[in-house]
């Protein structure tokens, strides 16, 4: 029994998803919402001490943050591989997985798709001063990951990995975004690697029921 906690908005929940989605297993998503209004609920704080999303639950053993939480799913189930075999190739992953959680997800997530389109979908104003703060940051970051990106048809070349899995949530919301697709367009292997990730069965199942 494989139960995931959390909310099918996230992009943490999402990556941990196509993961498990990549190596066809069969798991139950728990609603958690961190946004909800109220305090959280008691039992996620006893899952997940900081409150944040997602934790696993994995029969008796439970675990959260979302990068341990994909090794995890690869290399506790059968399924395809999504961690290289080769160390140089494997140490590129964690690289990439690295630049996502440090510099990626607060710059193009939160300070430009959230102010750019989910804040503006009820007519609230972007704040544009966040947004240009956050452009300069946002280039290196696509910049970066569009150097260490292979051709194709994934990050690392052809085989999928947890790499593929973390950034597809976050580029997909960023690209969402007026400034994410005009700096998307300077990166080629980005952009079209993002097509093919869109057109896997991973990632259409795993499509947030709302999306902005």
């Amino acid at each position: 029994m494989i139960e995931l906690f959390g909310a099918d908005y996230s992009v943490y929940v999402r990556s941990a998803r196509l993961a498990m989605e990549e190596k066809g297993l069969a798991y139950t998503l728990t609603p958690v919402d961190v946004f909800a209004p109220g305090d959280l609920p008691e039992s996620h704080l006893k899952r997940q001490p900081f409150g944040k999303i997602p934790a696993l639950r994995h029969d008796d053993f439970s675990l959260y943050e979302t990068i341990a939480i994909l090794r995890y799913v690869d290399e506790a189930f059968d399924g395809p591989a999504l961690q290289p075999p080769d160390p140089q190739d494997r140490a590129r992953m964690t690289q990439i997985l690295s630049i996502l959680d440090s510099y990626a997800y607060r710059t193009l997530v939160w300070d430009i798709y959230v102010e750019r389109v989910y804040k503006t979908h009820d007519g609230s104003p972007a704040d544009e001063v966040k947004i240009a703060s956050a452009l300069g940051l946002a280039r290196k970051i696509i910049s970066s990951l569009e150097n260490l990106a292979n051709q194709e048809p994934f990050l690392l070349g052809s085989q999928l990995t947890l790499a593929d899995c973390h950034a597809a949530p976050i580029l997909n919301l960023f690209q969402k975004a007026e400034e994410g697709e005009t700096l998307l367009k300077t990166a080629p292997k980005l952009s079209r690697w993002l097509e093919i990730i869109r057109s896997r069965p991973s990632f259409l199942a795993t499509e947030p029921s709302q999306t902005s």
